[in-house]
């Protein structure tokens, strides 16, 4: 009961706060003089990492097992997943540049988990006889942590393609350059030293191309490193399945369908290579994956069919 009573508080504590973060967030874009609203926009996802990472703990503790046993827990867990991915930029020392990613993220996955699921789907159950190994904190972990990086570097991808398909920027430019601003080089030093020669051969979209450099950079980096998540999370998955099932891989739908994200990552990856596909080629294949992963995620959870259906909706009773 003090268990339930504390996972509602955090939950509301989380939700509240980054509902707030995300309207400061917009403030700050909007009206660039407000600096401070910008610090206590970071200070609000401290606070709601701090609440998710609670209510994740006390779910552990309650239940005596990791909380990633059906979809709510899995939909939570991806929110902190998201925050993490927030703190990139921190770790190099730089601007956070993603918030404009992972803030709205978080909010939607979480308001989804909390608010869009049945009450029953809230509720911590015992971990059938398959799932009753260590293996689960690794292997789920890691695929959600891989869907939440994969995800936010989809979306920046998405971002070039939209900027590039455009055909008037102006209104970028006589806005301050407002999202320009969101997403500015942690290697400035680096811009500043091309700036002068791109104005003084009169580059007609120097803007545009300053902030779609800036997305390819960020989602090449975050891709990269969920697909290294994605791997781990198969090679431990295909583990667990021999030691459950006596198969390393069984083209379960889940499996299938990992195994294409991989494949479409793996091939994002590879167009880096050539020159002639880095760009907008490359950034059309990781939206692609965007889509994909949705599909793995919840969309084999919505037939639940297949050896992974723990996590599926539950059928309604007779």
């Amino acid at each position: 009961m003090v268990f339930a009573t504390l996972e509602h508080i955090l939950t509301h504590i989380s939700f509240s706060t980054i509902s707030i973060v995300i309207t400061t967030h917009l403030i700050t874009l909007l009206v660039r003089e407000l600096g401070g609203l910008r610090d206590s926009s970071e200070k609000g996802m401290i606070a709601t990492f701090f609440s998710i990472t609670g209510l994740l703990v006390s779910r552990w503790i309650s239940s005596g097992h990791f909380p990633l046993s059906n979809l709510y827990e899995s939909l939570i867990f991806l929110s902190w997943g998201f925050y993490i991915i927030h703190m990139i930029p921190k770790i190099q020392n730089s601007k956070n540049d993603l918030s404009t990613i992972t803030t709205p993220s978080t909010i939607l996955t979480q308001g989804f988990a909390t608010s869009g699921l049945l009450t029953e789907m809230h509720q911590s159950t015992i971990l059938v006889p398959a799932l009753q190994s260590q293996w689960l904190m690794m292997h789920v972990s890691m695929m959600l942590l891989s869907y939440a990086t994969l995800l936010c570097g989809s979306l920046l991808s998405a971002a070039i393609l939209i900027i590039r398909f455009r055909k008037n920027i102006d209104i970028f430019c006589k806005n301050k350059n407002v999202l320009i601003k969101t997403f500015l080089f942690s290697e400035i030093e680096y811009f500043n030293a091309k700036r002068s020669a791109f104005k003084s051969t009169s580059f007609p979209n120097y803007y545009k191309y300053q902030l779609t450099e800036r997305l390819d950079y960020w989602s090449y980096r975050v891709i990269s490193l969920g697909f290294t998540f994605l791997t781990l999370g198969i090679l431990c998955g295909a583990v667990w399945a021999n030691e459950a099932w006596g198969s390393y891989w069984n083209w379960d739908p889940k499996e299938t369908w990992a195994f294409i994200t991989w494949t479409i990552f793996a091939i994002y990856l590879h167009s880096r290579t050539n020159p002639n596909w880095k760009g907008t080629n490359s950034a059309l294949v990781a939206s692609i994956g965007f889509l994909i992963i949705w599909i793995c995620y919840f969309g084999i959870n919505l037939l639940g069919i297949g050896l992974h259906s723990y996590g599926s909706f539950p059928l309604p009773s007779n």
